[in-house]
């Protein structure tokens, strides 16, 4: 009887499972299935599960269209995504290892100060920061698109909290050997909290990749598009052009899908030590 439970109780969690996966593959399904119809079959009241053609040349009319240049706009968003993330985790982490390490008498009130900074409403300095960026001439450049972005205070905390609980007799040991604080922190502390590295770089690299305000704002000439802006131009006042929208969008979440399938299983652990909720 209690056998027949288990097995029951297994059974109804592994079609639970089943069922919140289906639901979760719906909108990967609508973007493929989109994608690759015409824009009747889109807007048809009749839904059939796959188009009647399947239309593989919306994806070369994607990349060949002369008014969105698709894959600079990917190439951008990569470089952009890629250069935030290894800026980030270096700043931060250094950061948050002097912050938890490095004794000094102020260490509390600069943690304290940069944890207020998570409180200001990004709108009150979105304006400063495009005056100092056009100041600079950075405006339609990559410099002006990651160099603003390159610090974050809630990846500091993180690292600072991951450090106060990282093993004394790691660091002690390289000290024996005469190691100072930075060839401590990049041959013993960065080895060991490649878990955290990478669940903090994947949050980060998110952001970068789906951030769509400051790249509008800053890149506006086409050379300097990123993926999200380049979407939003598919559905403007003069033209609507579902097909290219499904499919780009269909384009556009390869990338992060391939990051998580990388480093899911440093993710994984990356979150239960660091407590990211």
């Amino acid at each position: 009887m209690d056998d027949a439970l288990v097995r029951a109780g297994r059974a109804l969690r592994l079609a639970l499972l089943i069922a919140l996966a289906l639901l979760f593959l719906v909108p990967f399904y609508l973007l493929v299935r989109n994608g690759l119809a015409d824009e009747r079959d889109i807007t048809s009241p009749e839904w059939t599960f796959f188009p009647a053609e399947v239309r593989w040349g919306n994806v070369r009319e994607l990349f060949e269209d002369p008014s969105v240049p698709f894959a600079r706009s990917l190439l951008n968003s990569a470089l952009i995504a890629v250069a935030t993330t290894v800026g980030t985790l270096l700043l931060a982490s250094l950061a948050g290892y002097g912050l938890a390490r490095i004794p000094y008498r102020h260490a509390n009130k600069v943690f304290y100060g940069i944890l207020g900074t998570l409180l200001v409403p990004a709108a009150v300095t979105f304006v400063p920061g495009f005056v100092l960026v056009s100041s600079l001439g950075w405006v339609s450049t990559l410099r002006g698109l990651i160099v603003p972005t390159l610090f974050s205070a809630f990846a500091c905390f993180v690292f600072r909290q991951y450090f106060l609980g990282f093993p004394r007799e790691l660091e002690d040991a390289a000290q024996v050997d005469g190691l100072g604080y930075w060839r401590t922190y990049w041959r013993i502390v960065v080895p060991n909290a490649r878990p955290v590295f990478a669940a903090v770089g994947t949050i980060v690299f998110l952001g970068a990749w789906n951030s769509f305000l400051w790249p509008l704002v800053i890149g506006q000439d086409q050379s300097a598009w990123t993926v999200q802006v380049a979407l939003s131009s598919f559905t403007t006042a003069q033209v609507v052009r579902l097909h290219e929208l499904f499919v780009a969008a269909a384009v556009s979440i390869l990338p992060l899908l391939l990051v998580f399938l990388c480093f899911q299983r440093w993710i994984v652990a990356g979150v239960e030590r660091s407590g990211i909720d």
